[in-house]
C-alpha cells in the first residue's frame, strides 16, 4: 500500500506527482491553498473548483 503524501505546506507539493502537483500549485496561486489544507478539497465552492480545473485543462492544451 503506497503512503498518501500529505501536503502542509507550500513546499510539500514538490513531492506529488505531476497531475496532483499542478492542482496544488493552481490553488496557491489562486489563495486556495490554506482553505485546502485546512479543510481538504471537499470544503472549496463549485466556481472555486471549476476555476481550478479549468485553469488545469488550459494549461493541458497548451502543453500539447
Amino acid at each position: 500500500m503506497k503512503k498518501k503524501i500529505e501536503v502542509k505546506k507550500p513546499e510539500d507539493i514538490e513531492k506529488l506527482k505531476k497531475e496532483e502537483r499542478e492542482k496544488w500549485e493552481i490553488a496557491l496561486e489562486l489563495g486556495l491553498f490554506d482553505k485546502v489544507v485546512d479543510n481538504g478539497w471537499r470544503s472549496l465552492t463549485a466556481k472555486e473548483s471549476g476555476r481550478i480545473g479549468g485553469i488545469l485543462s488550459s494549461r493541458k492544451g497548451k502543453k500539447s
